[in-house]
């Protein structure tokens, strides 16, 4: 029996080129097109930065980038996936629900089983609610998808599924207009929460070291 291919959304205009010609936003045109690009972030994506870590070792796992907006984790979660040549697929925790993300793992399946990964870019992951969060973990124990997720919430706040969270790594995205002193004001803050919350999988060691 031939694999089933996955079902791509059927796009004429895009399969056209047509898409290329229609006007974009300013930030949209200046976006970076690869993680060298990237400015503001070195903490992570410098020599020594975890994200390059993980790409030099090919290890990259399910990650969740907290930040405020307009720090280039949509946009970093694009080039993630542009280096490790993995399909991306982009959903919204706000509108989608159990049955939107069945959809998603089957077709992240499908591509499985002709070769191709799924980097899966979850917005505002933080508002799943612990159903929603439980139903991601067979995908991700089995690497059907590499979950990379977005939140400008603190990381204690919205931990609903113990078991999901012990497959995430917290990177912070940074402010470009930070100052050194915020920097490690917020790093310590960080740190402070990671103490405090609960030591599933050694959450408080593993988490601050990627700042």
């Amino acid at each position: 029996m031939s694999p089933k291919r996955p079902r791509e959304a059927a796009n004429l205009f895009a399969a056209a080129g047509l898409e290329n010609d229609a006007p974009h936003p300013l930030p949209d045109r200046l976006r970076p097109r690869t993680l060298s690009d990237v400015v503001g972030q070195d903490h992570i994506l410098g020599p020594d930065g975890a994200l390059t870590r993980m790409l030099e070792t090919r290890t990259l796992g399910s990650l969740v980038f907290w930040g405020p907006p307009g720090t280039g984790k949509t946009t970093v979660a694009r080039l993630l996936a542009d280096a490790t040549e993995l399909h991306f697929e982009q959903i919204s925790a706000v509108f989608s629900g159990v049955a939107d993300l069945k959809k998603v793992f089957d077709a992240a399946r499908a591509r499985r089983e002709i070769g191709k990964g799924t980097l899966l870019f979850v917005d505002e992951v933080h508002r799943f609610n612990r159903a929603q969060q439980d139903s991601f973990l067979p995908v991700m124990e089995d690497g059907t998808v590499v979950l990379v997720g977005a939140t400008t919430e603190n990381p204690s706040f919205c931990c609903r599924a113990p078991a999901f969270w012990c497959f995430i790594r917290w990177i912070r995205t940074r402010s470009k207009d930070c100052s050194r002193t915020r920097k490690r004001s917020r790093a310590k803050s960080f740190r402070s929460t990671m103490r405090r919350a609960p030591r599933w999988c050694g959450w408080p060691t593993a988490m601050a070291a990627l700042l």
